[in-house]
């Protein structure tokens, strides 16, 4: 996939080892295409884990893979969005190539408009180019296949792909231009793509985003140029072709199908209209996509000027009078005065071409340049009036039409480009599509223009990384509930916290279906305990040990098993107010409780007390009549000791000393089973550990049994 033109020395990138920088904070933009040269716009741009691509364009000096933007310094299956700015050539014609002959997996977008004439101006590409089959990149099977690839975006619209947040704003230009806004974790970023501050005919002049971005990459294609005023382009204009119809010549007008071309059949059938005498004069729109471009132009009316739609409601400003159609060359009477406006405006194939051959060499005849050419090009090189030109047959003819330049390009001059970035503000501005030597002056013209502010200026070749550092700190926003007070300062706020994408909030649990796609759910476990013991010994332990022991009863829905509860409900213990244990049956308890990491560490010491009691209950019964032996009760009891720590704190082992050690994260106490003395740095968890001891003493010694 490597291209021809001259190629600067850079590391691939292909993904790296993240751990050399940190990633979080590195933020790369490397042209692969549009570096220090007009054509093959591509722009790579990784940051935070994320990679994002504005623009997949050809050089239209160049064909088959030579013209592609350098695609094999990078791995295409990292890229999660690629944002189309406009229809033009070079800014997407090497897209169904991408999207169907490489590893990309991402997600494409553009707006509404653009799609619709993406697919008729790569159409007709695939047509006129004059290449073999091996060059070509992509056939008209390869277009369609990507047009069901491709999603819309509306101006103004968000849209969120995996952590990236993009909008778009009107770009003047061409119908349907875009500039993109990106947002990653708080680090904004503004591609403009070919833009025009200047509202012409039938397009509205390019927005001014709200806000500043923190990055700005911005066309330089005319440098430190300043154009002309529209009135006096046009005038220059119509008075060359009303000349030269006069002296009996053809003017040739190369323009693409879509783009400028609309604009100057505005004017040209406004003059027409004017001029009584030319009415006998043809005009002809050279393009196969002729009507299917008008139909496309009506379509959207609603997104040109005001100045369009209002002549729309009264009549079609595209619904021409005075020009015609022209499919082919064959099509065309060339007899007498004509203009005729003929794709592509490069003049390196096509209808324009074709003409270019057979009138060159008449005085009489004009061709006027209406926009930018791009080095390498036949329209470039003829500006420059050479004597002799080649033919596309290979031989060569004088070149004796007379050639004009009269720029309707609808890119920024210097002084829209300088006006837009005074506005903006940005604090890092990239400087792409345009030819070194232009976009030096224009370097050296905004570096002396913004002396007295700290803004740094970068102009990158084709694969030339920009590398900056962005460290973001995170911040949570609390809503909803949580949101309606201000906290105090040094005030813990508590909740749930969500992650999306790289924006944080902070949300009540119960506020979760409202401000997210969560929800919250409470799991209530219930295990049944073998326990045959009176009631009121569970009772009794459990107060032994836990400060909040609440007694409840709970109704009875059917008839008991106990003949007592039937009528007065089933006796319960409620401990610290998160788990609940009642009597199930005559053999069996219950204990419940609402899953949560409290609700969990105490219904685990319940259950160990029950077992404890059941097992002792037993031992009761059995050995009423019989000698206790005291040594076997002693390690029995220190058994449920060691249990009953454990189940409270979790790390509780002896030490060699015949001591207890208990640790709690980085804290350690120790404690004589003998006396119940504890020695701990940690006055908090010495005074627990006693407390708990002497509790556990308490409730393990063996209630007496009534002798009624």
């Amino acid at each position: 996939m490597a291209s021809t033109g001259p190629q600067q020395s850079s590391s691939s990138l292909k993904r790296r080892d993240s751990t050399v920088t940190r990633e979080s904070d590195l933020l790369t933009i490397t042209p692969l295409g549009a570096g220090s040269e007009v054509g093959r716009s591509c722009v790579f741009m990784t940051f935070k884990g994320k990679t994002v691509m504005f623009d997949c364009g050809i050089h239209p000096a160049f064909s088959g893979m030579a013209a592609l933007p350098y695609f094999d310094e990078i791995d295409p299956s990292t890229i999660d969005v690629l944002l189309i700015t406009h229809f033009h050539l070079d800014h997407a014609a090497s897209l169904p190539y991408f999207l169907e002959k490489t590893t990309f997996k991402g997600r494409v977008f553009m707006t509404h408009a653009t799609k619709a004439i993406y697919k008729l101006l790569l159409s007709d590409y695939v047509k006129v180019s004059k290449v073999s089959v091996e060059d070509m990149l992509f056939d008209e099977q390869d277009i369609l296949r990507s047009m069901d690839k491709i999603e819309v975006i509306d101006f103004h619209q968000t849209l969120e792909v995996n952590g990236i947040r993009f909008w778009c704003y009107t770009a003047g230009h061409v119908l349907g231009a875009a500039m993109f806004m990106v947002d990653i974790a708080g680090v904004r970023v503004l591609y403009t793509g070919d833009y025009s501050r200047e509202e012409d005919r039938h397009l509205r002049a390019a927005e001014l985003p709200q806000f500043s971005p923190d990055i700005c990459i911005i066309e330089s294609t005319y440098g430190v140029q300043l154009h002309q005023s529209r009135h006096i382009r046009e005038k220059r204009f119509t008075d060359v072709i009303h000349t030269t119809i006069s002296q009996g010549g053809r003017v040739l007008i190369p323009a693409f199908a879509l783009g400028r071309a609309q604009e100057l059949l505005l004017i040209l059938d406004e003059y027409w209209s004017n001029h009584p005498e030319l009415h006998n004069v043809p005009i002809y729109y050279a393009s196969p996509l002729a009507k299917r471009c008008m139909a496309v132009y009506q379509t959207y009316i609603n997104s040109m000027n005001e100045r369009i739609r209002t002549q729309f409601a009264n009549s079609n400003p595209f619904d021409f009078k005075h020009i015609s159609p022209l499919k082919s060359i064959e099509e065309f009477n060339d007899v007498g005065p004509s203009v005729v406006m003929a794709s592509p405006g490069s003049l390196q194939s096509g209808l324009s071409r074709q003409l270019f051959d057979k009138w060159c060499a008449e005085k009489k005849n004009a061709c006027v340049i209406p926009g930018y050419v791009v080095e390498g090009t036949l329209a470039k090189m003829i500006i420059n009036e050479p004597k002799e030109v080649t033919l596309m047959n290979g031989l060569t003819a004088p070149l004796n039409m007379q050639v004009h330049y009269i720029s309707f390009s609808a890119h920024a001059d210097c002084a829209q480009t300088t006006t837009f970035l005074e506005e903006l503000m940005p604090p890092n501005i990239i400087l792409v599509h345009g030819e070194a030597n232009e976009m030096g002056r224009l370097k050296q013209k905004l570096v002396s223009f913004f002396v007295d502010r700290n803004i740094k200026i970068f102009t990158p070749k084709n694969c030339q990384a920009v590398e900056m550092q962005f460290n973001s700190e995170k911040m949570a926003k609390t809503i909803g509930r949580l949101g309606e007070r201000e906290p105090e300062s040094g005030e813990n706020v508590s909740g749930v916290l969500v992650r999306k994408g790289f924006s944080y909030q902070i949300i009540a649990p119960d506020d979760l279906h409202v401000f997210s796609q969560l929800s919250t759910a409470n799991i209530t476990q219930r295990i049944t305990i073998p326990y045959s013991g009176a009631f009121g010994v569970i009772k009794h332990r459990l107060k032994q040990i836990y400060e909040s022991v609440s007694e409840s009863v709970i109704p009875t829905e059917s008839e008991s098993v106990i003949p007592s509860e039937s009528e007065l409900g089933i006796p319960a213990l409620v401990v610290h107010g998160k788990v609940t244990v009642r009597r199930e049956s005559e053999r069996h308890l219950a204990v419940e409780w609402v899953a949560d990491p409290i609700g969990d560490m105490v219904s685990d010491s319940v259950v160990a007390l029950v077992l404890n009691a059941g097992r002792e209950m037993v031992k009761v019964v059995v050995e009423a009549e019989e000698v206790v032996d005291e040594v076997e009760e002693g390690r029995k009891r220190e058994k449920i000791v060691h249990a009953l720590l454990l189940s409270l704190f979790g790390n509780v082992k002896y030490g060699d000393d015949g001591r207890l050690v208990v640790r709690v994260d980085e804290n350690v106490a120790y404690l004589d089973k003998k006396n119940g003395e504890v020695e701990s740095e940690n006055e908090g968890l010495k005074e627990r550990v006693k407390v708990a001891f002497r509790r556990i003493q308490t409730a393990v010694k063996p209630i007496p049994v009534s002798e009624s």
